[in-house]
């Protein structure tokens, strides 16, 4: 059985295109966090598991850390080593890292930890992990207070199916688990977030990378586009703007490695 969700394999493996353009960046308030809360900083190695297409992984290389950035898509891993060829690409998965014993001061995961939670992959960033290493876990969260943010999460959640998803907060699981060893406390920060850019790129690029839009057979795809410019076309806070402002809010996670 892969250790890769069919819709994260198929749906990015065919919009990794959509997924590098349409994917919010952070806000700048993440680069003190991840020095602070992460220990990150020239000296140190870091891991950025299920990198994707990098989105992230170039914060990680501005504090100065030797990143390697892990990825179990190649048509994602494509994409990161044609943007970032001074970084460190590999293949494999959470629950199977290729880097050895105890060899990294943080592990990272952005946009990515509830694909993989799991008490497998609790254990397998203690054991890459020095003693008092981190491991930092990060989402941009869709502010659905905004009416049409709400709208389009009610065009896309019919179609989710057993994808995993940060809102169900499944992924605290392992963290909670009766015995669970490896890591201490989750300490949380949030920023609001702002994504601006034409409605092609931040709302519907942004939409039709989302890994369970991205793997519907085409005609469903054509019909889910239909309904977000549709939604574009008739609310007035996008109706015939040449750029809009997608507000998120950035919740980050830090846990201690526990001896």
């Amino acid at each position: 059985m892969s250790a890769v969700h069919h819709a994260a394999q198929q749906g990015f493996s065919s919009q990794a295109d959509a997924y590098a353009r349409g994917r919010p960046d952070y806000p700048e308030a993440l680069d003190g966090w991840l020095k602070q809360a992460l220990g990150l900083g020239p000296g140190r190695q870091v891991a950025d598991v299920g990198a994707g297409t990098g989105k992230f992984t170039p914060r990680l290389v501005r504090t100065g850390a030797e990143v390697a950035a892990v990825e179990p898509v190649e048509a994602m891993r494509a994409k990161l080593s044609e943007a970032l060829p001074g970084v460190r690409a590999l293949a494999g998965t959470a629950q199977a890292l290729p880097l050895g014993d105890a060899s990294l001061d943080a592990v990272v995961c952005a946009q990515a930890f509830h694909w993989f939670a799991s008490a497998q992959a609790l254990q397998e960033f203690h054991r890459v992990l020095r003693p008092g290493g981190r491991l930092g876990l990060v989402w941009n969260v869709r502010d659905e207070s905004v009416d049409w943010v709400a709208e389009l999460t009610a065009i896309m959640t019919p179609y989710e199916g057993d994808a995993p998803r940060f809102y169900k907060g499944d992924w605290r699981l392992p963290f909670e688990a009766p015995g669970q060893r490896w890591f201490g406390p989750l300490q949380e920060t949030r920023w609001p977030y702002v994504h601006r850019g034409t409605p092609q790129d931040v709302v519907v690029s942004r939409t039709m990378s989302v890994s369970f839009i991205a793997a519907l057979p085409a005609p469903e795809q054509a019909r889910v586009r239909e309904r977000i410019e549709a939604l574009i076309a008739r609310h007035p806070a996008l109706r015939g703007q040449a750029a809009v402002d997608f507000p998120y809010t950035t919740q980050a996670f830090a846990a201690e490695r526990q001896a």
